[in-house]
């Protein structure tokens, strides 16, 4: 009989092994040849990554722990630079552990790049944080970008009402004209409605003032609006030219309610050519430092959780108020307004004044997560005294 080749020996031992399900987990060939040169101890130095690539190893370099790219916006603490061997090539890797000390191992140096990461909003498609006092943008994303901004449109409809009561004779206590079909319609129709006019009652300023601020009712708003100019397209017009006056070049608007004209077409009450409003974040930031600094009540409104009007419970949707979901005690918001319609997402333009610090506004777009994406960007600003 011939003698069997060695590797002829393996090849039907693994063919045997396999035939009989039995599973063999094999090692790396280079998974034992890292060999550690030299470990020099580092003054902890903040890294983030430097691209797509890369992974953390374990200190013998034997097993991969995590990718990179799992941890795109993480900051990793550098305190050993190892050099290893690997066949006849030196290199240099440095010893990290990520904020939360979960993760920590080996990373090639030429994957990480000196300083914090860099900080980001996931969600949002626009966003920005401004110094409310300055106007000084403090932080932004895309934020030039004019976006429908659904019922967010609605401080710049309260600013223009704010502005009658305060420079007219007009009073809180004027009624305003209810009855209109369409608006009692756009009251009952489930998409667009939520606050019912309800025949026999003379509603107030006032009262459609606390309706649209806290429940974001858009008959409210539209109602409001004809009673400042007297039609809607009237009312429209002076929206604009609100803007015109304040510089926003990235701002326009064909509805009072923040409603796209898709939607208002059934009521009666599209107008113009465009479809929604459109403005850029850091023009809604600007709306909101307007109206903030020249009619500062709307703080104190902001804050209110809910409020019976006429016998309809207003509830304001603001999730970072005291008692709410997402609430921050030491953040301290008070305001300012939710919007949502499916073209311009889950959109809202937020303030707040910690202790020690200046009052900020920020501002998120179509953000499916809108209140814990405000809250850290709130927290970035303060932590690293942006709002200075």
């Amino acid at each position: 009989m011939r003698k069997l080749h060695i590797k002829g020996l393996l090849f039907i031992a693994l063919a045997v092994l396999t035939v009989m399900g039995v599973g063999i987990q094999t090692v790396p060939a280079d998974a034992a040849t890292y060999k550690t040169v030299s470990t020099q101890s580092l003054k902890t130095t903040a890294y983030h990554k430097k691209s797509t690539k890369g992974a953390v190893y374990n200190q013998s370099h034997t097993r991969k722990i995590a990718n990179l790219k799992s941890y795109p916006n993480t900051t990793w603490y550098v305190s050993k630079k190892v050099v290893l061997r690997h066949g006849k090539t030196n290199a240099v890797y440095y010893y990290a552990v990520n904020g939360r000390h979960t993760v920590k191992g080996l990373i090639w140096h030429g994957y990480l790049k000196k300083g914090k990461a860099p900080f980001v909003l996931k969600k949002a498609k626009a966003a920005v944080a401004v110094n409310e006092e300055t106007g000084k943008v403090v932080w932004s994303k895309h934020a030039n970008t004019a976006r429908p901004i659904a019922s967010v449109s609605k401080i710049m409809t309260l600013y223009l009402v704010l502005q009658k009561i305060h420079t007219t004779s007009a009073k809180w206590s004027d009624h305003v004209k209810t009855s209109n079909k369409g608006l009692v319609a756009m009251g009952n129709s489930y998409s667009c409605g939520g606050f019912r006019f309800k025949s026999g009652h003379k509603y107030t300023v006032q009262e459609l003032y606390y309706a649209a601020l806290l429940d974001s009712s858009n008959n409210a708003a539209i109602a409001l609006g004809q009673w400042v100019s007297g039609s809607n397209a009237k009312f429209i017009n002076k929206m604009n030219a609100q803007a015109k006056h304040w510089n926003l070049g990235k701002a326009h608007f064909v509805s009072a309610s923040g409603l796209e004209n898709s939607d208002l077409r059934q009521f009666g009450y599209n107008y113009g050519s465009a479809n929604a409003n459109k403005v850029s974040a850091k023009d809604v930031a600007y709306i909101a430092q307007h109206l903030i600094q020249d009619y500062p009540q709307v703080l104190k409104d902001g804050q209110i959780g809910s409020k019976k009007v006429n016998g309809q419970t207003c509830y304001n949707y603001n999730n970072l108020l005291k008692g709410r979901k997402y609430y921050q005690a030491n953040l301290k918001v008070d305001g300012l307004k939710t919007g949502y319609t499916p073209l311009a997402g889950y959109c809202f333009v937020g303030t707040a004044k910690k202790s020690g610090h200046n009052r900020i506004i920020t501002v998120v777009l179509h953000d499916e997560d809108e209140f814990t994406e405000t809250r850290s960007l709130m927290n970035y600003v303060y932590k690293n005294n942006l709002d200075k």
